[in-house]
């Protein structure tokens, strides 16, 4: 089964308001083993929307799932588009009638529903209700000549309940296979990289498919698999997981919805080590970033930000020499503020960070984007790493802080 997804609404159209209910269905049709070709936008026109349908349908959609436009007002226009598209007229659902007015008058027992709120109660004949526990206006599914359509209210809040309690297992008994995705998380490497050395697997690729993206500074593999049923999609995906695994090593540093901050955490709380980050450049993100992982309080003890060369020295010890000697942006400070933020936290390990974000500041020695990293681990002591990160100022600090913590999880990993 092939569906296309119509959101409907000239406020999606002019950014006012974000078009998230086409990713969620997306996602969850996929899991339904229903494949989603190609999305669409249309605004409040009734030519526009009826020609819409029409495409769908031409470029072979199965099913089409609309969402948003159910509303009382004149606007409101997506079901009264499938209605004609459809040739069926317009039937008032009493049950659904009844369940408005009885909303209003809970909300206040002196307020009546108005007629135009009646719209939203009127049906294409030989439509199916999905009940709308959340709001007034219900969804609907309708057929005719093997083409389906799925009406689903805009908000989210009555989308997201309305299509998995009622869409879903009504959809299931349509579908004949199920759609199973397994995720591997790459940091380190970037996307022309990993496509490179996994190219041979892509080029042999049918059924599981792997689809290689990039993600703020780290490189997803979706790996997805068609089968009858869960179990035989995931014994199909496996095998392939481990290929990509062997081919990338350490680079892959988790799976599903694993993020670095956590894998970092749990690697700490295994060692038994605490953290504390010292930061330069990077002027937070990297303790924000940790502190995104509810887990994090367990092993982190601080963060400072020390950006001028006085609170380098008088927070961290750094020697105003070794400042004088190297400059700020040096891989000699680097590992002095690493060690500093270990001696005045206590943690048993240090992380720093310090470099040119830029616009400005780069010289030929050091340009825009060098960026030092400095470690420091009990039992080894210090070691640095050096950087040349492209982008504005928010991505270097953003590439910055996603590196840093992949040089503390891969020098735990040696421990």
């Amino acid at each position: 089964m092939t569906a296309e997804i119509i959101s409907v609404g000239t406020e999606l159209l002019l950014g006012d308001t974000v078009n998230t209910n086409a990713a969620f269905l997306g996602q969850e049709l996929a899991a339904l083993g229903i494949s989603v070709f190609t999305q669409t936008v249309v605004g409040d026109n009734p030519k526009r929307l009826m020609r819409a349908y029409q495409q769908a349908y031409e470029r072979g959609a199965d099913l089409i799932i609309a969402t948003g436009g159910l509303g009382p007002t004149e606007d409101d226009i997506t079901k009264e588009i499938a209605a004609e598209y459809f040739n069926k007229p317009l039937i008032l659902h009493e049950p659904t009638w009844e369940k408005i007015q009885g909303i209003f008058t809970k909300i206040n027992p002196n307020q009546r529903a108005t007629p135009n709120n009646q719209k939203q109660a009127m049906i294409p004949e030989g439509g199916h209700i999905f009940v709308n526990n959340n709001g007034t206006a219900p969804g609907i599914y309708m057929e005719n000549d093997e083409r389906m359509m799925i009406l689903l209210p805009g908000p989210p809040s009555e989308l997201i309940p309305m299509f998995l309690e009622q869409a879903v297992p009504f959809l299931r008994r349509k579908s004949q296979t199920v759609l199973v995705s397994k995720v591997l998380r790459v940091v380190g490497v970037g996307e022309s990289m990993v496509e490179h050395r996994i190219k041979a697997l892509i080029d042999e690729q049918d059924n599981p498919t792997i689809a290689p993206y990039a993600k703020e500074a780290e490189v997803v593999l979706r790996v997805t698999a068609s089968a009858s049923c869960e179990a035989e999609a995931r014994a199909m995906i496996k095998p392939v997981t481990v290929k990509l695994r062997e081919i990338l090593g350490s680079a892959v540093y988790g799976e599903d919805d694993d993020t670095l901050e956590g894998v970092v955490t749990d690697l700490l709380q295994q060692r038994g080590y605490s953290l504390a980050c010292a930061e330069s450049c990077t002027g937070g993100m990297l303790t924000a970033r940790l502190v995104n992982h509810p887990g994090v309080s367990e092993v982190l003890r601080e963060g400072i930000v020390t950006y001028a060369n006085e609170s380098k020295v008088q927070r961290l010890g750094v020697d105003e020499k070794l400042l004088a000697r190297y400059g700020a942006v040096s891989a000699e400070v680097a590992a002095a503020m690493a060690e500093g933020v270990v001696k005045s936290s206590g943690a048993a390990v240090g992380l720093s960070t310090t470099g040119i974000a830029g616009p400005g500041g780069g010289t030929a020695d050091k340009p825009v984007g060098r960026v030092y990293l400095g470690l420091y681990l009990p039992g080894i002591g210090s070691r640095t790493k050096e950087l040349t990160l492209s982008g504005d100022r928010k991505k270097v600090r953003t590439r910055a802080t996603v590196a840093a913590l992949d040089f503390l999880r891969l020098a735990l990993l040696e421990k």
